[in-house]
């Protein structure tokens, strides 16, 4: 059989050959480690077949070449050529799972199960044994039976543990009810996806026939937590299915399982229009699956109004809009669900006539796509021809979304750009060259657009004003003597009406304009004169221009973005505003055109999201790229970053935001990155060296923690703030790791720390996420990178300087095992807790405090006055009133513990006024001349400007404080 397959490879062409050959090695080095397989005597035909699909599909040859047995089963039973009926896969996977008597076993039970089925489904959508319809259909029933059979087990577990949950009102046994949305509810999942779930539960009330009972509520998180767990945690095994739950009512932020009542209030209270779109395709997927009916015939009335329902026109042209913002990214024609005329504006089309005309039409109240077309066919709704182009396209596109993520089993829906890539997509379609395939693609796409453009485009397109464009226009091409353009902007009030004029000039007359090809242009053409004209309406005008044209010169290149801002009045209105605020932010979109996205939703430009949310859309973003893609998890962190922050200033700029609410935002962007990176980090080393070795023998699972001082551990960080960190953790050095290149644990964690800072300072074309300081911990620059919690316990009693345990009242746990943070912070609050000798506390931060002073306060020769008043570091500035704060919790944590409960100097000082260390009215004013101080700082940040301001600024304030840090460190007597 080994040279019938080598003799086949011999004649596929020549651009699979070498990996066909390292698929078969692997095979024949497989097959070398069984005991027996005489069940392997195929037909030329099936050995054939083999060939052909390990030729398109890296993941079936890797799955079947590492495992002759999988491969054998799927050709012995006659799996790979029959479909299955509807209860066929519900059959397997209950015999799978009697088995199963853990919840480890169940989690790994469920993937093999689906790597099977998932190696059957592929293998027969690349050879076309299967049509498209078939392969969705497929893929659909094996996540709804992964999701209920796995929750049946689960549920039973729970109730083994707390109980049987029961309604107060009706008194019998509840079960939870889980909705399948978007491609699962309409059995349209490709055969990469992610499951879009809500779950439910019927009423309120508590568990039954436990030692404890718990509320439903309680009951039915815990329950879907480990659902979530068992479908999308990736072991060795693989994972069952990426699950997505942030579909459900309030999004990350809301409970993970509601009542049916909360979610019927939700929906009629709180709904929002795109909740209607994603309910559309819902159903019922797994639990007790009459309760599911009940609810979502209650949620019927929110998805489908009964009249013809005009007002779904706003929400369309917003979907528009976000479909026009992602077909103009870069690189995103080549997208067959996002770009132009692909997936997603088919998928569009149907939804808009579903939501407009359902309520009246019921045969539209149908979750599946193709039977929505025909409906709408039916009802002359569509007519026949622009019916029939979009089912051949969507099935087209369909199919070439397949051929793609089979390769890898890979959620991607980007065309390939490799020739091996492009060869396997052309023959999985059936067609000689790739280029025969694209032509055909683009054909459907065509149609798709023209239709899309048809339905949507709006009847009241705004017109603009062509006097004054004409003004502009004939500005900007040069067609005015130099004379007449300057005095126009003049009469626009450009405060340097020469000094704008020249500065467009030099852009028109670059090499790179006068290079541009013919489309990109007419966009910086089209574009220029309604940028004018906006920046007419600020008050820097002719600074607003000299920021904005770095912006222009950085995409002319990429003029789609010209275009963004061109279709889109808004963001460019937003895009000036901003520029005209801030320099700051004029130079990170010039630097990341990238971010002009923001600009499209000013609701969402001026709302940042909360930490649960940045956390959980960061989480969901790296979800989606490969573990092993170090460098595009790394660009993601970085836009991640990047994108929020300039959100964050948006709302200072506009005021939504206030001075606390900035650092708190800043901070837990900076927490949800390193979050994810120390996931990164581990998963990495863990990958290559295997687990490091608690002292007991047992395995560590995240034995790592970070922890932050200064600005990030007292929840300051500024825009352009740096990240003092110290790494710890609670391995045994004297262990190796588990892993065949075993190493020491010391050198794991040294490793895993390097790992970390790496990620995030590594300086790329898209900057870094974060520029670290590791300066402050045990032994500065000369201790290790990363140290025991028993090693930092022992430097923090017995070595550390005064000032160590004063940068110590800001530390706090931010990211990696909570447990060793809770270790920490155990440890932290034994020390600042010690009781100190108040003198020797006194002079030790009166002499650390003037030789900062001296250090980094402004220089002034003796006998004259100050040229500037530094904010932070000169006298009566905000470093003044940090060493307040930290010399009180030093000297007086043994007898007011709750000093130690905050490491942000506000809330400390309120401490402080509770424990009667100082008196209201001065807690008050420190607090309100602290905020109002950095706030400036903050502003200055935004204005690329520096910490130091006119000698005369916050002259009483000053003197306030100094009067405070007098009586309160100086003399202070207790």
């Amino acid at each position: 059989m080994i040279e019938q397959l080598r003799e086949l490879i011999s004649g596929q062409n020549s651009i699979f050959q070498n990996n066909l050959l390292l698929r078969l090695s692997c095979f024949e080095e497989s097959l070398s480690q069984l005991e027996s397989y005489d069940n392997l005597n195929w037909s030329s035909d099936t050995l054939a077949s083999i060939v052909s699909i390990w030729s398109l599909s890296d993941f079936v040859a890797e799955s079947t070449s590492r495992f002759p047995l999988l491969l054998a089963d799927l050709i012995n039973s006659g799996d790979l050529e029959s479909e299955y009926d509807d209860n066929s896969l519900k059959q397997r996977l209950s015999q799978k799972l009697k088995e199963v008597s853990s919840e480890d076993e169940l989690i790994q039970a469920l993937r093999l199960f689906r790597r099977r089925e998932m190696v059957r489904i592929i293998w027969r959508d690349l050879l076309k044994i299967s049509s498209m319809a078939q392969t969705t259909k497929d893929v659909s029933l094996l996540a709804a039976e992964t999701i209920d059979q796995s929750l049946a087990w689960l549920y039973a577990d729970c109730c083994e543990k707390w109980g049987v949950p029961y309604g107060k009102s009706s008194g019998t046994p509840l079960q939870m009810v889980v909705l399948g949305m978007g491609k699962l509810g309409a059995y349209e999942l490709n055969v990469s996806s992610d499951i879009d779930l809500i779950f439910a539960y019927p009423e309120n009330g508590e568990t039954v026939g436990s030692k404890k009972s718990i509320e439903n509520q309680a009951f039915f998180v815990r329950l879907g937590q480990r659902l979530v767990n068992a479908l999308d945690k990736t072991t060795a095994d693989g994972f069952v299915f990426r699950t997505d739950m942030r579909l459900r009512p309030y999004g990350h932020s809301g409970a993970l399982v509601l009542s049916f009542t909360a979610m019927e209030e939700y929906y009629q209270d709180q709904g929002r229009e795109w909740e209607r779109y994603a309910m559309i395709k819902a159903r019922v997927v797994a639990g007790d699956f009459a309760q599911g009916e009940v609810l979502m015939q209650s949620l019927k009335p929110f998805v489908y109004r009964r009249y013809i329902d005009f007002s779904a026109f706003q929400s369309l042209r917003d979907m528009k809009g976000m479909i026009g913002r992602e077909v103009k990214r870069k690189g995103m024609q080549s997208n067959i669900k996002l770009g132009s005329g692909g997936i997603r504006e088919v998928e569009f089309i149907v939804q808009a006539f579903q939501l407009i005309r359902g309520g009246r039409d019921t045969r539209l109240q149908h979750p599946e796509l193709m039977v929505v077309l025909g409906a709408l066919e039916e009802s002359h709704l569509l007519p026949s021809q622009a019916v029939n182009e979009l089912k051949d396209a969507y099935i087209f596109l369909r199919n070439v979304e397949h051929a793609i993520q089979g390769i890898n089993d890979q959620q991607t829906q980007m065309l390939p750009e490799c020739e091996i890539g492009q060869k396997r997509v052309a023959l999985s379609m059936q067609y000689d060259s790739w280029e025969s395939m694209l032509t055909q693609l683009n054909i459907h796409r065509k149609n798709v657009s023209r239709h899309f453009s048809d339905i949507i485009a709006s009847e009241e397109d705004k017109e603009n004003d062509t006097e004054e464009s004409a003004d502009w226009l004939g500005l900007w091409l040069g067609e005015l003597a130099d004379e007449a353009a300057a005095d126009i902007l003049k009469e626009h009030n450009f405060e340097s009406p020469e000094d704008s004029y020249l500065m467009l000039s030099n852009l028109r007359n670059q090499r790179n304009v006068q290079m541009m090809q013919t489309q990109g242009r007419e966009r910086l053409d089209s574009f220029m004169p309604l940028l004018l004209a906006e920046i007419a309406k600020q008050e820097s005008r002719s600074l607003t221009l000299q920021r904005i044209l770095l912006l222009v010169e950085s995409v002319l290149r990429r003029t789609a973005y010209l275009v963004l801002l061109y279709e889109n009045p808004g963001a460019l209105k937003q895009l000036v505003w901003l520029c005209s605020e801030s320099p700051w932010i004029a130079e990170q979109l010039a630097a990341t055109p990238l971010l002009l996205d923001e600009l499209l939703n000013s609701e969402s430009l001026f709302s940042p999201p909360n930490k649960q949310e940045l956390q959980d859309e960061l989480r969901q973003q790296l979800l989606r790229i490969p573990q092993d893609d170090l460098e595009e998890q790394m660009e993601a962190l970085r836009h991640f970053k990047k994108a929020h922050v300039l959100r964050v200033a948006a709302s200072e700029l506009r005021g939504t935001l206030p001075l606390m609410k900035v650092s708190d935002y800043l901070t837990w962007i900076a927490e949800a990155e390193l979050e994810q990176v120390v996931e990164i980090a581990w998963h990495n080393m863990t990958e290559k060296h295997g687990f490091p070795l608690r002292a007991n023998g047992d395995q560590c699972e995240l034995d790592f923690a970070i922890v932050a001082y200064g600005k990030m551990g007292g929840i300051e960080l500024g825009y352009t703030s740096d990240l003092d960190l110290v790494f710890l953790h609670s391995g045994d050095v004297n262990k190796p790791t588990t892993g065949e290149r075993s190493i020491d644990t010391g050198v794991f964690f040294t490793r895993l720390g390097q790992r970390v800072i790496h990620i995030l300072s590594t300086q790329t074309a898209g900057g870094q996420i974060y520029e670290v300081d590791m300066r402050l911990r045990p032994s500065g620059n000369s201790g290790l990178l990363v140290c025991s919690l028993h090693a930092f316990e022992e430097y923090q009693r017995n070595n550390a300087w005064t000032w160590e345990h004063q940068a110590l009242t800001r530390a706090r746990f931010v990211a990696g095992c909570p447990k060793l943070g809770a270790a920490f912070e155990g440890v932290r609050s034994a020390i600042l807790s010690q009781k100190r000798d108040l003198s020797t506390l006194r002079k030790d931060v009166i002499d650390m405090r003037e030789k900062m002073r001296h250090s980094l306060g402004t220089k002034t020769a003796e006998g004259e006055l100050p040229e500037a008043f530094h904010i932070k570091h000169d006298r009566g500035g905000i470093v003044d009133i940090e060493f307040l704060c930290q010399f009180a919790v030093l000297g007086w944590s043994h007898e007011y513990p709750e000093l130690m409960n905050w490491s942000d100097n506000v809330r400390t000082l309120q401490e402080m006024q509770q424990c009667g260390l100082l008196d209201a009215k001065t807690a008050e004013a420190l607090s309100e001349i602290y905020k109002s101080m950095r706030a400036l700082i903050h502003k200055r940040a935004l204005q690329k400007l520096n910490s130091q301001v006119e000698p005369n600024a916050f002259s009483d304030e000053r003197a306030y404080v100094s009067t405070v840090w007098g009586d309160f460190v100086v003399k202070k007597i207790v």
